[in-house]
Order: C-alpha cells, then sequence, then structure tokens
C-alpha cells in the first residue's frame, strides 16, 4: 500500500533507538521514550494560504528530521510502523 499525505502532511519513519545501553542494559519496551527523530518518506503538497494560494514544503522526502515528541500519530501500514505529523510539528532538519 503506497500513502500519499494531503496538505501540510508528512509521513516519517521513525528512527531506531539503541535497545541495548552502552554498558550492556538490555531495555524492555516499556522503557522506552516516543521518538524525536526520523526520516521523511512522504510529504503533502503543502498548506494553502488566505488566499488559496499552495504554499510548498519546507522539507523534502529523505530528509532527516527532528520533530515534537508528542506530536505524531502513529499508524501501522502492511506491518510497518509510520508517523504521521504536520509540517508546522517539524523543529528541524538534521544535515
Amino acid at each position: 500500500m503506497k500513502l500519499r499525505p494531503l496538505g501540510d502532511r508528512l509521513i516519517v519513519s521513525a528512527a531506531s533507538k539503541n535497545e541495548v545501553t552502552a554498558s550492556g542494559i538490555v531495555l524492555p519496551e516499556t522503557s522506552k521514550e516516543r521518538p524525536e527523530q526520523g526520516t521523511v518518506i512522504a510529504a503533502g503538497p503543502g498548506r494553502l494560504d488566505q488566499d488559496g494560494k499552495q504554499i510548498p514544503m519546507s522539507v523534502k522526502v529523505g530528509d532527516k528530521v527532528m520533530f515534537k515528541k508528542y506530536s505524531p500519530d502513529e499508524i501501522n501500514v502492511d506491518g510497518q510502523d509510520y508517523l504521521v505529523l504536520s509540517e508546522s510539528d517539524i523543529l528541524a532538519v538534521i544535515e
């Protein structure tokens, strides 16, 4: 299934975090925090301004981004987990 976000929405694949600490402690699933970084895999066309003109997105597919911890919605498509968020929830592009 292919996802096509609308408006200023983005589909992000969360960056995986280490499940073992540097000292060798294995972290259980319940102790992990929500992701704050990921890679954009799909981007909508952008939002509309008050005059109906489309404002293009400032991020593109393939960008690694940092976003607000609790802003994304989590979805599962074909067994793969994705995050859906608005462009305004993006804090920075990681270069």
